[in-house]
């Protein structure tokens, strides 16, 4: 195994020369895939109506192309899922990743063509550790295998011939033979849907297992873990897995589980990314520093618009060679799928203009996604309205903000509400609350399955007065003002409960 170890790491630190070359010519390899997938598109739907054959400068595109978000697109979506072809993209598109939903849809269908598949998702999973093989001197990740902890995973079909599934589900399935060999525990336990059932059978799966490294989204992973531990009556991972190495994650802010993990997994490399169903945007560069090497050959085209000039109809974007370290923008992609100019949602900050460097700083609306439940404000205020139909209340003021797991319990979304009027029951304001927010958003119905990572919300009446108190406090009273509804920290809520 140390063999081939050596040989793996041999050929993973090789492909770094080529991400120095993008590091090296961003600007030119930016041009060179927009104009790339320009000219692949120009016969689609898209590509007649916009002329793409035309369009020979990044400045042209924009000026022709209206940015687009999901609602925009939404039709020609639905017609490529139907099976009609040649519309956003040229290949056929057999793959639709789900995730969480806008304000009209409980669930969004992102195209995934096979271009993406290869030259974006599975190149960043090779380029994340061949980043790890030129940080690390001396690994062994080689000599085990690996955790693919993935979210809600069952493929669905559709007809057609195309499939619909969590991004992890799409790849899990369509993973190269040979990466089977390092993986544990198999395919039809990693699919499985039911996560009680599924948790249980991973771990029995994993646990006698030579496990060097992992990748998945921390929340399901402590609770995987916790599993394991529990079987095997273990303190620590180090009793199960001695030779564990290296835990790469993302999908969430990763500061509140680091403890937890360090606690019961000491001693091990961690390494963040930062994809989405969308593309795979960035990877840690520097261990120990929290910040993206936006990577630039994936077949994805960058666009920026500062968050000072987002709620303009229409705003300019920046190209990568204009933006600034340390100011707010909306990200902006075009790619090899057939998403053209579209506005995703993220928002990020530049660390370094040599080589790029992001963090990711929010989303363009509030949100909570604390355990990958990508609740959104509209989502909020829709429950919010239910349960007061339900219960009788009115709502003066709210915000809320997730409780985190702790010592192998589930966590929690905690509402603090200001009534106006009380509910007839809290306890049926909570239910409804709870209930109406999983048929609205199914990444958090997902989370809330049998209360394996979020348990139903945490409800609290605040004094009349609360609200308008902390504002003050803040020298933040004024219309230009206003409560934050949804954060993805716990900074305001606990100011609150302290007043």
């Amino acid at each position: 195994m140390d063999i081939i170890n050596s040989l793996i790491t041999w050929r993973l630190k090789k492909r770094f020369h080529q991400i120095e070359l993008f590091m090296k010519y961003p600007i030119n390899v930016q041009n060179d895939w927009l104009k790339s997938m320009l000219y692949d598109a120009r016969d689609t739907e898209w590509g007649k109506r916009y002329d793409f054959r035309s369009i020979s400068t990044p400045e042209a595109y924009k000026e022709r192309i209206p940015l687009q978000d999901y609602e925009s697109i939404k039709g020609d979506i639905l017609r490529t899922k139907n099976g009609k072809k040649n519309i956003l993209w040229p290949s056929e598109i057999r793959w639709f990743a789900k995730s969480s939903g806008t304000t009209a849809d409980r669930s969004k269908f992102i195209p995934v063509s096979i271009e993406c598949l290869k030259e974006c998702h599975y190149k960043g999973g090779k380029d994340m550790l061949s980043l790890y093989c030129n940080q690390v001197e001396k690994t062994h990740v080689f000599t085990g295998k690996t955790i693919m902890m993935g979210g809600s995973s069952q493929m669905n079909n559709m007809g057609k011939g195309s499939q619909y599934g969590d991004l992890s589900a799409i790849l899990i399935d369509n993973l190269p033979f040979w990466v089977d060999r390092y993986r544990a525990p198999g395919k039809e336990i990693v699919l499985m849907d039911n996560w009680e059932e599924k948790i249980e059978k991973m771990a029995e799966g994993v646990m006698n297992e030579n496990i060097t490294s992992l990748t998945g989204v921390p929340s399901w992973t402590l609770v995987l873990f916790n599993k394991v531990l529990e079987k095997k009556g273990a303190k620590d991972l180090r009793e199960v897995w001695p030779n564990l190495e290296l835990f790469m994650h993302g999908g969430v802010r990763f500061d509140p589980y680091r403890s937890q993990l360090e606690k019961i997994a000491p001693g091990i490399n961690y390494l963040e990314t930062y994809n989405a169903s969308e593309g795979y945007f960035g990877i840690q560069y520097e261990q120990n520093v929290s910040d993206f090497l936006l990577m630039l050959d994936y077949g994805i085209y960058y666009e920026f618009i500062p968050m000072s000039k987002f709620d303009v109809e229409q705003p300019q974007t920046l190209s990568l060679e204009e933006v600034e370290v340390g100011v707010n923008y909306a990200l902006v992609i075009t790619t090899n799928s057939g998403l053209w100019r579209y506005v995703i949602g993220d928002t990020i900050e530049f660390t370094s203009l040599s080589p790029f460097r992001i963090r990711i700083t929010g989303r363009t609306r509030h949100f909570i996604n604390a355990f990958g439940e990508e609740l959104i404000i509209d989502n909020a205020e829709v429950a919010l309205k239910k349960a007061c139909e339900v219960s009788g209340a009115i709502i003066q003021e709210y915000t809320a903000a997730p409780q985190y797991l702790e010592d192998g319990k589930a966590g929690a979304h905690e509402w603090l509400i200001e009534f106006q009027k009380e509910p007839d029951s809290l306890e049926l304001f909570s239910l409804a609350l709870d209930n109406t927010l999983k048929s609205l958003n199914s990444d958090y119905e997902a989370k809330r399955s049998s209360d394996l990572i979020l348990k139903k919300p945490i409800v609290k009446t605040v004094t009349k007065g609360l609200f308008y108190r902390w504002l003050k406090n803040k020298n933040k009273l004024g219309g230009q003002h206003k409560v934050p509804r949804l954060c993805n920290h716990r900074k305001y809520l606990e100011e609150l409960e302290m007043l």
